[in-house]
Formats: C-alpha cells, structure tokens, sequence
C-alpha cells in the first residue's frame, strides 16, 4: 500500500532529469509500491526559436557532453540538428498519464532514452517510436494528445511548475525561469503523505537528501534490503536500465557493475558512451 504520494516534476528533454534516473530506481528498488508516483511535465521549450537564441545546437551540444562526463549517463552529446520544443514529447507522456496510466511510465522512459540518444523531441517519428517500444499505438496517441483533456492536463503540470511551494522558493538556485515566473527544475519531488502535509525536494539531489525528505513524511516505511547482485536487479527492473543506474542500486562503482554485469551474461545494447543492460 502506497504511503507517500510523490509529484516528480520532470521534462523528457532533460539531461538532469535522465541523469537522476539513477535516483529515482535507488527509491523505487528501497521503497517499492509504498510510493505512489505521478510524473508532472515542466515543459522546458515550448518555442524552438526561443531555445535557438538561449542555446543554440553547438552550445547544448557541450552542455550535454558535460552532463554525460559528470554523471555516466548514456547520452548521445552529438550536435543536433536544430533545436526541438520539448512540449510535444510532454504531452505525449501527459496523455499516456490520463489514458493509459500502465503504460504511461514506459513511455517517459523510451521518449527519453530516444531524445538522450540524438532524436528530436518534436518530431513524430520519435513519439511514433517511443511509442511502439513500449505497445502503444503511435496513431491512438496522437489521438489522445489531441483530446481537450490532455491539452488542459499538460497547462495544469505546466502551471504548477511555475508555482513552487515556498519552501522550494528558500532554494532559489533550485529553481529556474525568469524572476516573475519561478519554476521547479527537472527533477523535483513533492512528497505527501496522510497528516503530514508536503515536502519539497526542488532541483538536481543526491540519493540521500530523498531519503531525507521521505523519513520525514513518512517515518513508518519500511526500507528494503539491498539487491544480492546485478542479475537480480535486472530480473526487478521493467526496463533496461543504464550501467549507472544498476550500480547506483546496488551500491556499486560503475566500474564493478560493468565487470557485474559482464560476468552474468546480462545482454548489452550499446548508446551514446555506454550501454543499457537487460537480461
């Protein structure tokens, strides 16, 4: 029975995000179904021609090969062609929420691994595909992100985005936008729980300062033990998951989950600088 409800505030076009992925499987391995997880779009871009002039494709290019360096993800720091808005992808996540809620988390995460991968996150054959690798039918989505409901959906996430709590806005540096429209960054956590109000977590965190925030709205959970090595990991986990992320669950040096992961035959598909691992 889930115990805290968690707003994840999160955009598919982001490398911060995709790169606290790690954290995200940490508390799911720790907590499981005691936590209940809504994912809530920011809507980094809504205009190519306003990403174009703040970070145009040479400079996000280097911001990505940075980001990758800093934290092991498999990005893909190839420049692009030109710059995407990220509001196509987010509703299409937004309209998965509302009318296929199973499937919804997949779907996040294939838009992500295909836009951290080099495809633009305003173009229909990379929704199509997301779409397809996780049992969707790209033509039924794009119906769903044309119903009234996941347009009005995705202007709510988007505006409780721009509405941080005001223990959040203590944070300034956690937070992003111009001064008159504070936003969350990608991630942010809201977590809830029944008597004890809300706790924010705004911005980019380390694993322990969500183990914080949770002790705090939910003394009671019950924290599982750690995993008895890689292959039960992969056994665990719905998706393949990033040689980073299995190690961040394990408590390993990416280095040791590799040779891990090497050793028990898990299957390798290559991306970006790295790999995703499946059984």
């Amino acid at each position: 029975m889930a115990l805290v409800a968690l707003e994840h505030f999160t955009d598919p076009t982001c490398p911060w995000a995709f790169s606290a992925e790690r954290q995200r499987w940490r508390l799911r391995w720790l907590y499981g179904d005691q936590l209940a997880w809504t994912d809530r779009m920011v809507v980094l871009h809504e205009d190519p021609a306003e990403l174009e002039e703040k970070l145009p494709p040479d400079r996000h290019a280097r911001a990505l090969g940075r980001i990758q360096e800093l934290f092991g993800m498999p990005i893909d720091a190839t420049q692009r062609p030109r710059s995407a808005a990220s509001a196509p992808a987010c509703l299409a996540a937004v309209a998965a929420r509302i009318h296929a809620p199973d499937r919804a988390e997949a779907l996040l995460r294939a838009l992500r691994v295909r836009i951290m991968g080099g495809e633009l996150p305003d173009e229909d054959a990379t929704i199509a595909g997301a779409a397809q690798d996780v049992g969707i039918d790209p033509g039924e989505l794009q119906g769903w992100m044309a119903s009234e409901e996941a347009i009005a959906a995705l202007a709510a996430d988007r505006a409780a985005a721009r509405d941080p709590l005001p223990a959040a806005r203590l944070l300034d540096h956690k937070l992003g936008g111009p001064a008159e429209e504070r936003r969350y960054t990608c991630p942010s956590y809201i977590a809830t729980s029944e008597g004890s109000g809300q706790t924010v977590a705004p911005g980019f965190q380390p694993i322990e300062a969500y183990e914080v925030l949770l002790a705090n709205v939910a003394p009671g959970l019950e924290r599982r033990e750690d995993p008895s090595g890689v292959a039960e990991v992969l056994a665990w986990a719905p998706a393949p998951l990033a040689t980073v992320e299995v190690a961040a669950v394990c408590g390993l040096d990416p280095d040791e989950a590799r040779e891990q992961l090497t050793a028990a035959g898990a299957v390798e598909r290559p991306a970006g600088p790295d790999a995703y691992w499946s059984r």
